[in-house]
């Protein structure tokens, strides 16, 4: 990158004033660690705009930033990074674009996309860190889930009117985000989808208040959790910081594994395969498949896939193939009728299926994503890497830190 300054002039620093000198100052601290570091931030808003920054005053080498949403008028308010000529730009991109004002040899990189259905897993096997700055339970679950099968950790924050919480979730090791939600909490998921799963068109959540204040505080705790997972050192792993803005009354809570909860088993044996999503039918990573795992193969999709709509009174199916949260209540309704049709999920593959002719971005997989294989008590994950270019753009050709270990 063009403007990428010389990291090594900027580490050793001339005199003790380089730009990291107080931070070296501490004893346990390794810039070149940070300088080599992945970040995933997933959400480009309040806590977005403070992790960003954060992480670009720190030096860290590389951060992918996602979110789907565009810049408005009430952002401005919250958002350090966002400026009023920005309004109607994509806020992911806004965000990349002053990290790299901020901090110059920092990689950052935008990509618009819905983190619930639009992610694959190789962001997840990418990152050293992954950072969530999100307001809905849905996308929470969904990187909660993703972490837990790429075997890493992840930081969550909250922030709500003074008060907000930052957590780190390992479900290699002991509670996940979907371990705390209560039966309230799951209704209120449900509530965003309709009685045939569909997203709502229209969903009456309101503007959840907050303040910059509050995103500071809550995103600063984030990032330097980051930062202690960087470094080898103890983290807040099953443990939220709450934050209360009204008294300023801190405290740690801790949570408990839940029983039986399904989002902790990690994709042991991933394999990287040199096509894209658009390259690779379904059939064509089958055989593969049935070749290297034996006959009974079966593919196994990381979200629910649409087939096709039934009609009830019209008795008619028609098929339509995409991911199930790409897919509207409005592009349900049955055009002879106007009744809600009934969607048909699948989320495996065997042989003899029709689907099989079909390539994997046809069927709606994300790019980048991690498709498993299972025979019996065999699974295989096969990473579709041709996408890892588009998805990554700049940071595709800068090198992984070697003082990081991989997880998975």
């Amino acid at each position: 990158m063009s403007e990428t300054i010389h990291l090594d002039e900027e580490l050793r620093g001339d005199g003790g004033d380089g730009r990291f000198a107080r931070f070296e100052l501490i004893g346990w601290w390794d810039q070149k660690k940070l300088a080599g570091a992945r970040a995933l931030v997933i959400g480009a808003g309040a806590l977005g705009n403070e992790i960003v920054k954060n992480l670009a005053l720190l030096g860290v080498g590389q951060v992918l930033i996602v979110d789907l949403d565009q810049i408005e008028m009430s952002n401005l308010s919250r958002s350090v990074l966002f400026r009023a000529d920005d309004c109607g730009r994509e806020k992911a991109a806004v965000a990349a674009e002053r990290a790299r004002d901020l901090y110059p040899g920092m990689g950052a990189q935008s990509l618009r996309a819905n983190a619930v259905y639009d992610l694959g897993l190789g962001v997840y096997r990418w990152a050293d860190v992954i950072l969530g700055g999100l307001d809905n339970r849905e996308a929470r679950v969904a990187i909660n889930q993703a972490a837990a099968k790429v075997g890493k950790p992840w930081i969550d924050g909250a922030i709500e009117r003074l008060d907000g919480v930052a957590r780190v979730f390992d479900p290699a090791s002991g509670p996940c985000y979907e371990c705390t939600m209560s039966e309230v909490d799951w209704k209120m998921l449900e509530a965003r989808r309709s009685c045939a799963l569909l997203s709502r068109d229209e969903i009456a959540e309101g503007k959840t208040p907050t303040t910059p204040t509050t995103s500071s505080v809550v995103a600063g705790v984030q990032v330097q959790e980051a930062v202690k997972l960087l470094h080898g050192l103890p983290a807040l792993s099953g443990q939220g910081f709450v934050f209360d803005g009204v008294s300023h009354q801190s405290y740690v809570v801790s949570y408990s594994q839940l029983e039986g909860c399904p989002s902790h088993e990690a994709i042991e044996e991933v394999v990287e395969i040199q096509e894209s999503v658009a390259e690779l039918t379904a059939g064509a990573l089958l055989d593969r498949a049935r070749q290297e795992l034996g006959p009974t193969a079966v593919l196994e999709f990381n979200h629910e896939l649409l087939e096709s709509l039934s009609c009830g009174p019209c008795g008619a199916t028609t098929p339509k193939l995409s991911s199930l949260g790409a897919v509207k209540e409005s592009d349900a309704l049955c055009p002879e009728c106007g009744e809600m049709r009934a969607p048909n999920l699948y989320h495996s593959i065997a042989d003899g299926s029709p689907l099989l002719e079909h390539s994997l971005a046809e069927l709606g997989v994300p790019a980048w994503d991690v498709v498993v294989a299972r025979a019996g008590l065999r699974r295989r994950g096969y990473e579709l890497s041709g996408d890892r270019p588009h998805v990554l753009g700049p940071l595709v050709d800068l090198p992984a830190n070697e003082n990081l270990q991989e997880r998975s």
